[in-house]
């Protein structure tokens, strides 16, 4: 479904910008993929980025026919930003994890519904499609993953963190903020106290009567946890030294490396694929080779500016800046979650791209005052039309 390159990312974007406007905001909480763009995989992993997909729909459309298309664009772009104002927020995700995997571990009863779960074996029709559509092609609708989370929590009564870490493995889209934040917005923690609850009758109508699911959970009561720790200092962007010897770090969070091949010249590129980190568990194939295709893809694209390429792990960088006697190493800005905590130790400069500086300060509170920046954010993206 989704080939991981460049030229592939711009023919889906070029596809769905004529149906950006009103067809768009009519159409896209149907469980149809022809009512939305599939270009999440490429935006998760800035193939394409969310100012491209922003300037091409508002070169076709207006504002205001673009609304609901703009909003959900910057939906991750807010994600993102609201997770690094509080890091502590994915520690507790992943500690939370941990001993949700131990639990599966121990406990027969549970190991079976979460394998039941996982395995679309639960007898839930809608569910365990969507399950093995996850596991099939690495996509969900966004609808069905909302009515998916809410069926595993309330429905199923199995931890949270296992279903937000079942979708890491699995999504070509996975995204640590968007991924971990949704699914406690499901659970009534992210807004707390408000949770979300699949209905049979919503289902029904999304899915064009295809499922109409019995024995759904009437209530969805919140999860306990505590208040959202306060808000931290925003990251500050790395200055890059003109005058050293430079390499080039280039992660799956950005594989759109040319804003900084503008600001220098390495001499040497590592790629580093950090995508089993998303998980203590195995994750999917078709998520590993699609980054792997992925970068790839990029290294094709930018390959005479990147000096002496090299695919390696992280734990090999050491040794990697030794050999080719680097001053300094450049990466673009690693966001909280699996490559941040993966790279801590490397000693990298991170320069963040101007949206995400533009972004993120605006992000400290919810998404509805997070869009009164949008008109800001959207007068700063170069070459940007809104007329």
């Amino acid at each position: 479904m989704f080939t991981p390159t460049y030229t592939a990312a711009l023919s889906r974007l070029s596809a769905f910008v004529p149906h950006a406007g009103s067809d768009y905001a009519r159409l896209r909480n149907y469980d149809d993929m022809a009512h939305v763009s599939g270009l999440s995989p490429y935006i998760r992993h800035r193939i394409i980025t969310e100012p491209d997909v922003l300037r091409a729909v508002l070169a076709r459309h207006s504002p205001q026919a673009a609304e609901k298309c703009v909003q959900e664009v910057v939906w991750r772009t807010y994600w993102k930003g609201w997770l690094e104002l509080r890091p502590g927020i994915w520690a507790d995700y992943q500690r939370d994890l941990a001993s949700a995997i131990n639990q599966v571990q121990t406990q027969s009863g549970l190991r079976q519904r979460w394998e039941a779960a996982c395995l679309g074996q639960t007898g839930i029709d809608c569910f365990d499609h969507w399950a093995t559509e996850l596991a099939t092609t690495g996509y969900l609708h966004n609808h069905a993953r909302m009515w998916f989370a809410s069926i595993w929590m309330h429905t199923l009564e199995l931890p949270w963190t296992l279903g937000a870490d079942f979708f890491l493995r699995h999504l070509l889209d996975g995204d640590p903020a968007s991924n971990t934040l949704s699914w406690r917005w499901v659970a009534g923690m992210q807004t707390q106290g408000k949770t979300y609850l699949a209905r049979p009758d919503n289902i029904a109508k999304y899915t064009n009567g295809r499922f109409r699911p019995a024995g759904l959970a009437q209530v969805a009561h919140p999860l306990a946890c505590p208040p959202h720790p306060a808000r931290g200092p925003l990251p500050v962007s790395g200055t890059i030294a003109p005058d050293l010897r430079t390499g080039l770090v280039v992660t799956e969070e950005d594989l759109s490396p040319g804003w900084l091949l503008d600001q220098v010249r390495p001499v040497a590129t590592a790629f580093v694929r950090t995508t089993q980190a998303r998980s203590p568990l195995q994750v999917a194939p078709q998520v590993a080779g699609f980054v792997t295709d992925a970068m790839a893809d990029c290294h094709a694209r930018f390959g005479a500016k990147l000096g002496t390429v090299t695919f390696i792990a992280a734990d090999d960088l050491p040794q990697w800046r030794e050999a080719h006697g680097l001053g300094q190493v450049v990466t673009s800005y690693l966001p909280v979650g699996p490559a941040a905590d993966t790279l801590r130790h490397a000693s990298l400069v991170q320069p963040i791209r101007q949206y995400d500086q533009t972004a993120w300060p605006h992000a400290h509170s919810g998404f509805f005052r997070f869009k009164d920046a949008i008109p800001k954010l959207l007068g700063q993206i170069k070459g940007l039309t809104t007329a």
